[in-house]
């Protein structure tokens, strides 16, 4: 085992290189970038001397710019935002320089916020955290017993109904729940239950021990309700079609021949066989519920997340935070990948991947 997990340590290397370079890539053909976005603010206001050190900007020149929108602005000013953003580098050298900061944990500066990545990163981790690990920790919890349940009650009417609710919530997109939960509960509307934003209430800090808790679950109730009603579905028909087919093998008749009440069957033999497919998607489940799956939820609750960061960041075009929350991802996203793998062997012993290729 040893040796394998050297070898999937080894692989992440060329992984994250070639998902940071293509990605890299693409930004190059990517229309406004950070220069334009500087430009398209400075030509609708009308010109200043923002970002210049002083000195005029606004310059009638004859000369064509590269940049669109530039036309006017004087190409000295333009050579400074070259520099000042590292566009004045070859692509290829401005790439090396990127992996080698983020090989050492570097992630630089923010281009318009005026701080550093890291900084802002651990500003917003906090809400990602608070959304992701209930989200996997409330979805699994419903969604393995449901499914067992599902899966031993087959085409039964509990089956049924269930299956009902859970297509149904599958099928309503997520953010719509949210807006109708905020206009029932929280918009003065019907009822007002439950806050609009934040996570926690703005005096926080001068609460009781015991009414911090409780003011942070009130708070984030809405937004779990509302990521809760889709988390799940996949999980539970996933978990009831894996039990099935293993409840149908064999060894599951011969283990009830030999006397095993139906709860040994189950949880002795059927469990660790048809859980190995659930482990398989934890990595895809622990992202999106990080990342992907939050960013409209923290759009609709005013939830100031890692989703919400690296969405204005995308639309800004602030690649040093585009990059890094990529990296970031990535590297979780290989690790997580890793763990799943060992997890298969404590659940099923037989797996061994060390006589396996990689």
């Amino acid at each position: 085992m040893g040796a394998y997990i050297l070898r999937r340590i080894l692989l992440m290397i060329p992984t994250i290189f070639g998902i940071m370079a293509i990605s890299f890539a693409i930004v190059q053909f990517a229309p406004g970038g950070p220069v334009e976005q500087v430009i398209s603010d400075l030509t609708s206001q009308g010109g200043g001397d923002r970002l210049s050190g002083g000195g005029s900007m606004v310059q009638e020149v004859g000369q064509d710019s590269a940049y669109r929108g530039a036309r006017g602005l004087d190409p000295e000013f333009i050579a400074k935002l070259e520099k000042q953003f590292g566009f004045d580098k070859p692509p290829l050298e401005r790439f090396f320089t990127m992996m080698w900061d983020y090989i050492r944990f570097d992630f630089g500066e923010s281009f318009f916020r005026n701080t550093s990545v890291i900084d802002l990163i651990a500003q917003k981790i906090p809400v990602s955290i608070s959304l992701g690990v209930w989200i996997l920790i409330f979805s699994y919890a419903i969604s393995i017993p449901l499914g067992i349940k599902k899966a031993v009650k087959d085409g039964s009417t509990f089956d049924v109904w269930t299956s009902g609710v859970v297509v149904v919530g599958y099928a309503v997109p997520s953010f719509l729940f949210g807006i109708l939960l905020i206009v029932v509960f929280a918009g003065n509307s019907f009822f007002n239950w439950f806050p609009l934003r934040g996570i926690v209430s703005d005096n926080f800090d001068s609460l009781t021990w015991w009414q911090k808790p409780l003011d942070y679950m009130w708070h984030m109730t809405l937004p779990l309700i509302t990521l809760l009603l889709s988390a799940f579905a996949t999980t539970t028909l996933l978990t009831k079609n894996s039990f099935i087919d293993e409840i149908k093998k064999q060894y599951v008749t011969t283990a009830r021949a030999k006397g095993l009440t139906e709860r040994q069957v189950l949880y002795g033999h059927v469990f660790r066989n048809a859980m190995l497919i659930i482990i398989a998607g934890f990595p895809g489940a622990f992202i999106s519920a990080f990342f992907t799956g939050s960013l409209l939820i923290e759009y609709i609750f005013s939830l100031d997340g890692l989703g919400r960061l690296g969405y204005d960041s995308i639309v800004r075009r602030d690649y040093p935070i585009v990059f890094a929350t990529l990296f970031i991802f990535s590297l979780m996203g290989l690790v997580v990948s890793l763990i799943s793998d060992l997890i298969y062997t404590w659940v099923d012993p037989r797996i061994d991947f060390d006589r396996r290729d990689v």
